[in-house]
């Protein structure tokens, strides 16, 4: 197996994330590969939000905000751990999706489209050292929260990507047969 290969078949979310994260240089050139991702007419129906330093509470603030709108009998646990979930990771790009109307782009496309940003991102981060996970949750498809965000109308959260240098030892991947999952048709 060729080297971008084996780098490609050895990909692995990491749960666990610490200091330091990316360089805004480096950050840069993350964004940049996931720029390349599938197009159909070069609508670039993806945007990224930034999150790092402090403003990470801040999202943690708006995560235990939303959590108490969509359950106002949410316990301090439940409520303490939104809170904290941005804390997870040193930099935390919200994947956004926007959404065209395009006669020959079908929203499901667009969808696709950030998607693949999204995974662009997570193996750029992997190819400079770091590593990351790619997360959702009830608060990504929540619309009170999206509009805290300042998300537009037609924009939704595609994930969250939790970017970091990789705490302890990659989790063990299964081994999975191509054969498996594609037949000839």
């Amino acid at each position: 197996m060729n080297e971008l290969l084996h780098f490609l078949n050895s990909r692995n979310s990491s749960p666990k994330l610490a200091e330091p994260g990316p360089t805004p240089e480096q950050l840069e050139e993350i964004i940049s590969a996931g720029l390349r991702a599938p197009d159909h007419a070069r609508l670039r129906p993806w945007r990224f939000l930034s999150v790092s330093g402090e403003r990470r509470r801040d999202l943690g603030q708006l995560f235990r905000q939303a959590l108490v709108g969509r359950n106002p009998d949410a316990d301090e646990a439940a409520l303490t751990k939104a809170e904290n979930a941005p804390l997870r990771a040193p930099l935390v790009l919200v994947v956004v999706c926007r959404l065209s109307e395009h006669p020959k782009v079908p929203h499901v496309e667009q969808r696709l489209s950030a998607g693949c940003a999204a995974h662009g991102i997570l193996l750029a981060a992997e190819a400079l050292g770091y590593a990351g996970i790619w997360r959702t949750g009830d608060v990504s498809f929540d619309r009170a929260f999206m509009n805290a965000l300042g998300l537009e109308s037609n924009e939704e959260i595609s994930g969250f990507l939790y970017l970091g240098t990789r705490d302890g030892e990659p989790k063990p991947l299964p081994s999975l047969q191509a054969a498996d999952y594609c037949r000839s048709w």
